[in-house]
């Protein structure tokens, strides 16, 4: 028995909706990576499930390079909630206003 195809794009969208929504509604800088993250993943997840069902392996490579950078990118990320932490005291992303002078 096999999943239905349609089954990951809605699992698919409502992960990548939710990760939309967090980062626009959400202040945290912290929250605001992991629903980048949580994006990242939806799109993972779709291009896995159509590399399955085509029975075609270059998806399942390309998910593997996006897997890559957004370790990269997670690095990247913490170094900067870091230096902002420090200069600010606070991750709240509407400090970040006072930075600019």
């Amino acid at each position: 028995m096999k999943i239905p195809i349609e089954f990951y794009i809605w699992l698919s969208t409502v992960l990548f909706s939710i990760g939309v929504l967090g980062v626009m509604f959400r202040r945290n800088a912290i929250i605001i990576f992991a629903c980048i993250e949580l994006m990242l993943n939806a799109v993972n997840l779709l291009m896995v499930a159509f590399s399955s069902y085509l029975n075609d392996a270059h998806g399942q490579v390309f998910v593997f390079f996006i897997m890559a950078v957004a370790a990269a990118e997670v690095a990247v990320g913490l170094a900067i909630l870091v230096m902002m932490y420090r200069n600010t005291k606070s991750i709240d992303i509407n400090i970040l206003n006072r930075l600019k002078g």
